[in-house]
């Protein structure tokens, strides 16, 4: 059985080390959704990294391309990228990047970071999916930032259109963004009831919790001849208790003093 709470803490730790040894932030947005790809990686997707590249695997698209520490911890994990790439990250000769590019081979389906396209892509993938009679479903991880795009209403319409019901949005929702905190940049509430009048069947969760996540994932569909939608409720910075909800933590990389902080608290756990 696994135990998802260490899984976590090793990926929180991974993503630490990988944003000193690099120089490089994004750890608040990285920490907000490591559950979530816990959940996703280690208890919905097929654990055998060659399913996980096969053609009937169900496929993830990181939309919030800044989060991409935390999906290359995992897919280290998985045994989808080596520890000579991983910690290759935004390093001169290094292949991984502050933002993802696409690289099947490692898990990594589509490029990412100018955020509000991932759902549209989403939707294509789903759309090609029901096109060839194929079960696969499709699963994009939105910030609540992108909430702000019309492209991804642009997306949410044709989705639900077309009658998307293999497509999952889950939406990370830990209420902040890179100027500031959400409600403060552009109000998004009520936010569930805008996702069902855009024709999505529409569950919130608690974004920390693995167990109701797996569950929720698992039940996709939710209706239907509909596509889904997850908002789930999340901390920035989640797992340090000096960096959770605070918009610094957005950018900024620790110095030793904080390094060694976070590495303490991680370890204690």
């Amino acid at each position: 059985m696994v135990d998802y709470e260490r899984v976590a803490r090793r990926i929180r730790k991974d993503i630490l080390v990988n944003a000193v040894r690099s120089g490089t932030g994004h750890i608040g947005s990285s920490f907000s959704i490591v559950e979530i790809l816990t959940a996703l990686y280690f208890g919905v997707f097929d654990s055998d990294p060659d399913k996980l590249r096969g053609p009937d695997r169900d496929r993830f698209i990181l939309s919030k391309g800044h989060g991409c520490p935390a999906l290359y911890a995992v897919l280290r994990l998985k045994g989808l990228i080596s520890e000579e790439i991983f910690c290759g990250f935004a390093q001169d000769g290094g292949t991984l990047e502050q933002h993802p590019t696409r690289c099947p081979d490692w898990g990594i389906e589509t490029s990412s970071g100018s955020l509000g396209h991932g759902l549209s892509l989403g939707s294509g993938l789903a759309l090609a999916a029901r096109h060839d009679r194929k079960k696969w479903r499709t699963f994009v991880l939105l910030s609540d930032g992108e909430n702000n795009e019309g492209s991804t209403w642009e997306a949410a319409m044709f989705a639900a259109h077309h009658r998307l019901d293999q497509l999952v949005a889950i939406v990370d929702y830990n209420k902040m963004q890179a100027l500031g905190q959400t409600e403060e940049v552009l109000n998004l509430e009520p936010l569930a009831d805008k996702w069902r009048a855009f024709g999505w069947s529409v569950r919130e969760v608690d974004g920390h919790d693995v167990g109701v996540l797996i569950r929720t994932f698992k039940e996709a569909p939710f209706e239907p001849g509909r596509p889904s939608a997850v908002i789930a409720h999340t901390v920035k910075g989640r797992g340090i208790c000096f960096m959770e909800g605070d918009l610094l933590w957005h950018y900024r990389c620790p110095d030793e003093a904080e390094y060694q902080k976070a590495l303490d608290e991680l370890q204690a756990e």
